[in-house]
C-alpha cells in the first residue's frame, strides 16, 4: 500500500484499499472505456470526504496532483465514473435516507443511496421521484444528481435538477458548503466571506454578470439538456443566487456532493396506457407534437422502432408474443397518463382522438397486469443492449442525443442514413415526447476496424445532433466520451466560460479531471476497452 493510502487509512473512518482486484473492478463503469484507479476509498461520512479533499488539495499545492473521482454504482455510460487517482465509492456506507417529511414530501438522502430503494420508501408514503432513470433499480441517487439524469416521466415532470432543493458539497479544499437559493442579503454575506466559499461566490458572481449574453446563447430548443454546466439558472433577474444548478450535472468536477435535499411528487399508481402503431415517422412526429400541444401532460411518451422489434424477435421470438406481431409497424408509441380519475379520462379521450387521425391501431389499457405486458414492448430494448451478436456487443457510444421535437423525423432519418452508410444494424428506442433517442450499434472492440468505426460513427452522429440544434446529451451527461463535442455544440465562448468556472472551483485540477472539459477524441482512444461487458449488472438486467 502506498504512503498516500497509508495516510488516508490512518485519518479516515472508512476503509482504504489498493488491492489489484478492487482496482480492476473500479477500472470500468457502464462505458466502453477503462482507467485503473490507484486507491479505493469507502467514505464512512462527510468528514471522510472532507479530509480526503483537504489532503489532495495540500498535495496539489506542493505540485503533486492526485485526481479524485466520486462514484455511485458505476452505471455511467460516458466514462464519468472513471479516474486514475482516488476512487471514492459511496454505496458501501453513505447510503441512508436521513430525513423524510411526509407532509411536504421533502426527502434528505446520502449520495450512495440506491435509487430503487428510495423510490420504494417514497411510494409507501404515496410519493415518488419522477425523473428516475431506466437504471434506477441498480443506480444511486448521487449518480442521478451528478448526471442530472431523467427518464420516461420527464416529458411531464422534468429532469433531476427540477427536484433538487439543495445540496451539501465538499469543495476541492475540504470546506463544506450548503447550496440553496439565496436572497440578495444572504448573497452579500457569502460575497463577504474570507473562505474559499466566499472566493467562489465572488468569482462566479463576476463571471455571470460579465457573460450574460454568452450564457443566454447556451439555451437549446430542447426539452432537456445534460451537457456542460447549467449556468442559466444560478443568478436570476430578481437577484437571487443558487449554486445548486451548477453542481447538479457537474459529475464531481467542481466538488463532491455529500447530502441531497429533494422534493417529490404525489404518486398515483392508477394510470391509463395507450399503445399506438404508426406506418411512418412523419406521423409519429405530428401525433406527438399535437398531443403535447392539445392534451394536458401525458406522464410518458415512449417509442420503439421497427428495427428494434425485428431484432428482439430474432433474439427471442416469444418475448413479445401477444403484444405486437409481425409485420411490424415503423414505430410503436406508448403513452401514459397518471392524472386524477376525471382529468385522466378526459386527457385519454383527447389523445385517442388525435391518434386516430394518424393510425387505425390504437389500444387503451387500465388494468395493471395488462399494462405491464404492453410495457414489455418498450423494455425489450434490454434484450438488444445485453445481446452478443457473435463477438459483437451493443455499445453505448451514441445513445443519448436529443433534438427539438419538430426535428424528430429528420433526426431519426439521419440516424438510419448513418447506420446504412456504415453498414451497421440499427435499432432505435427512447423518449419520443422529448425527441431523446437511444441506439447501441453492434461492434467488436477487439477488432481494429470496429474500434475505428466507433469514432467514425460518433463523429457522424454527434455532428447530426448538433446540426439539428440538439444536445449531445439529454440525460446521461458528458463524461469522457461526449466531452470532445462540447465546444462544437456550444461554441468557444461558452466553452471557455466552462473552463473558467472549473478553474474557480477546482484551481489545482483534482476534481475528476478528464471529465467534461479539455478532452479530445485522441486522448480517449487509448482508454477504449478491447472487450465490452456489463456483467456486474446482470443481476438487475441493464436497461436504457
Amino acid at each position: 500500500m502506498s504512503k498516500v493510502a497509508h495516510y488516508l487509512q490512518e485519518h479516515l473512518t472508512g476503509e482504504v484499499m489498493t488491492s489489484p482486484d478492487a482496482r480492476r473492478y473500479f477500472a470500468t463503469d457502464g462505458s466502453i472505456l477503462a482507467l485503473l484507479p490507484s486507491i479505493i476509498v469507502y467514505p464512512q461520512n462527510e468528514n471522510d470526504i472532507r479530509k480526503a479533499c483537504r489532503f489532495t488539495w495540500q498535495l496539489a499545492e506542493r505540485g503533486r496532483v492526485i485526481p479524485m473521482t466520486p462514484r455511485g454504482a458505476g452505471t455511467d455510460q460516458g466514462g464519468g465514473a472513471l479516474g486514475t487517482g482516488i476512487m471514492m465509492a459511496f454505496p458501501a456506507h453513505m447510503n441512508r435516507v436521513i430525513e423524510f417529511d411526509s407532509k411536504s414530501g421533502v426527502v434528505i438522502v446520502e449520495p450512495g443511496l440506491n435509487y430503487g430503494k428510495l423510490q420504494q420508501t417514497l411510494q409507501t408514503h404515496g410519493r415518488f421521484l419522477p425523473p428516475f432513470p431506466a437504471s434506477y433499480e441498480y443506480s444511486t441517487v448521487g449518480g442521478a444528481v451528478a448526471n442530472n439524469a431523467s427518464g420516461e416521466k420527464t416529458v411531464k415532470y422534468g429532469s433531476t435538477i427540477d427536484y433538487v432543493r439543495g445540496l451539501r458539497v465538499v469543495l476541492a479544499n475540504g470546506e463544506v458548503i450548503d447550496t440553496y437559493r439565496l436572497n440578495k442579503r444572504e448573497l452579500n454575506k457569502k460575497l463577504g466571506l474570507s473562505t474559499f466559499e466566499g472566493e467562489i461566490y465572488r468569482s462566479l458572481d463576476t463571471l455571470l454578470d460579465e457573460n450574460k449574453t454568452v450564457i443566454e446563447s447556451m439555451v437549446r430548443s430542447t426539452t432537456k439538456n445534460a451537457a456542460g454546466y447549467n449556468l442559466a439558472d444560478i443568478k436570476r433577474k430578481d437577484g437571487t443566487f443558487d449554486l445548486t444548478p451548477l453542481f447538479v450535472g457537474s459529475q464531481g468536477t467542481l466538488g463532491v456532493i455529500s447530502e441531497i435535499t429533494m422534493e417529490t411528487e404525489v404518486y398515483n399508481p392508477q394510470t391509463t396506457l395507450i399503445v399506438a402503431h404508426f406506418d411512418t415517422m412523419e406521423d409519429v412526429q405530428a401525433a406527438v407534437i399535437e398531443i403535447k400541444e392539445k392534451v394536458d401532460a401525458p406522464s410518458a411518451i415512449e417509442m420503439v422502432d421497427k428495427h428494434l422489434l425485428e431484432q428482439v424477435e430474432a433474439i427471442n421470438p416469444n418475448q413479445l408474443k401477444g403484444t405486437v406481431e409481425a409485420p411490424y409497424p415503423a414505430a410503436v408509441l406508448l403513452i401514459e397518463f397518471d392524472d386524477g380519475d376525471r382529468a385522466q379520462h378526459k386527457n385519454v379521450k383527447k389523445a385517442k382522438k388525435i391518434l386516430e387521425r394518424y393510425t387505425s391501431k390504437v389500444q387503451e389499457e387500465t388494468d395493471p397486469q395488462a399494462q405491464e405486458k404492453l410495457w414489455k414492448i418498450r423494455h425489450s430494448s434490454a434484450t438488444v443492449v445485453t445481446h452478443n451478436a457473435g463477438t459483437r456487443k451493443a455499445l453505448p457510444i451514441i445513445e443519448d442525443g436529443i433534438v427539438p421535437l419538430d426535428k424528430f423525423r429528420e433526426y431519426i432519418t439521419g440516424v438510419y442514413d448513418i447506420f446504412s452508410r456504415l453498414r451497421l444494424e440499427v435499432a432505435v428506442w427512447g423518449h419520443a415526447g422529448d425527441a431523446n433517442l437511444h441506439m447501441q450499434p453492434y461492434l467488436d472492440l477487439n477488432q481494429v476496424g470496429d474500434r475505428q468505426q466507433v469514432f467514425r460513427l460518433m463523429d457522424e452522429y454527434y455532428n447530426l445532433v448538433i446540426s439539428l440544434g440538439g444536445s449531445t446529451s439529454g440525460e446521461h451527461n458528458d463524461g469522457r466520451l461526449r466531452a470532445p463535442y462540447l465546444e462544437k455544440m456550444y461554441g468557444s465562448e461558452v466553452y471557455n466560460l466552462f473552463r473558467k468556472i472549473k478553474k474557480v472551483c477546482d484551481p489545482y485540477g483534482t476534481m475528476n479531471p478528464g471529465v467534461k472539459l479539455d478532452v479530445s477524441l485522441e486522448s480517449i482512444k487509448p482508454m477504449v476497452r478491447t472487450q465490452f461487458s456489463m456483467e456486474h449488472l446482470y443481476d438487475h438486467l441493464p436497461r436504457s
